[in-house]
């Protein structure tokens, strides 16, 4: 187990702002990761509607191709940011083995719980009238194909929280040294984020222009896949929100009176710009490039671009909406809030299921759509809430 550095070196090994080791809750960012929680269950109940993603009902609207590629092309980057902002502070308040413990009991037995028993469980609606659950269970856990669901980023989190300890073990100073890097963004917001933006490029464009984005990595049939175009593009967004974490969560780039959070438009303004260039290069890509499987470097460079940048806008605008308008009255978002990473870990039971049971009907996609949404939403949300009165569990969830 790694030891805990003792109180006098703890200064030498982080260097925070007074406020970033605060234990209290932050409303404002749990806001965001509520939000984002939400954008996922909204894009798995769009994806299936689609025209050009991966629908497999017969009913479809073009709009819901719009839903998912918004979402999908921005929420995993963000939660790895908005994950990465509790580091520092989390590290130096609990030490380093007290903070692969609670990590570890976080995200690793969730993961572990998601991969053996609620996928298979979702899944099973593909094979309910074929062979037994065991039968398939077994098949899946043997030879594959093994789906991991939303759970692949708490495997992949998990890894990237026990590299951050071993930095802060054998790099003492680096955190903190990330955490000055980012107290730019208070002084020349727009200069930051510029950095940020060419950063956040050069971690997508070369794997994105080599591998395009169909290719997953995927160690043998086990459930803990990553995009191979984003392989470089989550833990730069990762390492951005360890740096503004260290540079304080309510003293520093994301404080509530400061340049950053007062920006908030712009950062939105930038998000929807790309976004449309995202539309327009997909508009592009349907209707003028000729070789639709093979479309030519200058639209894959662009296209790429248009995603990153779309992605680091977000990782600014998510944040600091919710900072600056955090007295704003949200009553069902606080109140879902408790049970949100429930709800990210069990939505795909209902969701999986409610889709096998309004496939055979031909309503409109709205309908199907409207269904499977506020149905997911409802269940996965009560049995959170159930579950965490379980108090082992309350501490997981």
């Amino acid at each position: 187990m790694v030891g805990q550095p003792d109180a006098t070196s703890m200064h030498d090994r982080l260097t925070l702002q007074p406020s970033a080791a605060v234990a209290e809750r932050l409303v404002p960012l749990d806001r965001a990761r509520t939000f984002i929680t939400l954008s996922v269950v909204l894009y798995h109940s769009a994806i299936n509607y689609t025209y050009f993603g991966q629908g497999g009902d017969r009913m479809h609207w073009l709009g819901f191709d719009l839903v998912a590629l918004f979402n999908d092309s921005y929420f995993m980057s963000c939660m790895f940011f908005v994950s990465g902002l509790f580091v520092p502070a989390s590290l130096a308040r609990r030490g380093a083995s007290d903070y692969v413990w609670r990590r570890a009991l976080r995200l690793g037995v969730p993961y572990i719980v998601s991969i053996f028993f609620i996928m298979p469980i979702a899944y099973y609606r593909y094979y309910v009238a074929e062979d037994q659950f065991t039968t398939v269970w077994r098949r899946m856990i043997s030879e594959g194909p093994w789906p991991s669901g939303s759970a692949w980023f708490l495997g992949v989190l998990l890894i990237f929280d026990l590299v951050a300890v071993l930095v802060w073990l054998v790099a003492p100073r680096a955190i903190g040294k990330l955490g000055s890097l980012a107290e730019v963004l208070q002084r020349r917001p727009l200069a930051g984020f510029l950095v940020f933006l060419l950063i956040a490029n050069a971690a997508y464009l070369p794997p994105h222009l080599w591998f395009g984005d169909g290719v997953w990595f995927m160690p043998g049939h086990f459930p803990l896949p990553l995009q191979a175009s984003r392989a470089l593009l989550y833990p730069v967004f990762f390492i951005a929100g360890v740096a503004v974490g260290a540079a304080g969560l309510t003293t520093g780039p994301f404080a509530a009176q400061g340049a950053l959070v007062q920006r908030w438009p712009v950062w939105f303004g930038l998000s929807y710009a790309c976004y449309g260039m995202i539309l327009f290069l997909a508009y592009a890509h349907h209707n003028w490039i000729a070789d639709f499987d093979s479309p030519p470097l200058w639209w894959r460079t662009a296209y790429g671009m248009a995603v990153a940048s779309f992605c680091a806008s977000m990782a600014f605008g998510v944040p600091t909406f919710f900072v600056r308008w955090a007295k704003a009255p949200l009553t069902l978002m606080d109140r879902m809030q408790p049970s949100a990473y429930g709800i990210y870990l069990l939505h795909f039971l209902p969701l999986l299921w409610l889709q096998y049971l309004v496939f055979d009907p031909a309503w409109p996609a709205a309908v199907k759509f409207a269904i499977v949404l506020v149905g997911t939403l409802l269940v996965s949300w009560l049995a959170a809430a159930l579950l965490r009165r379980i108090p082992i569990v309350a501490r997981i969830i």
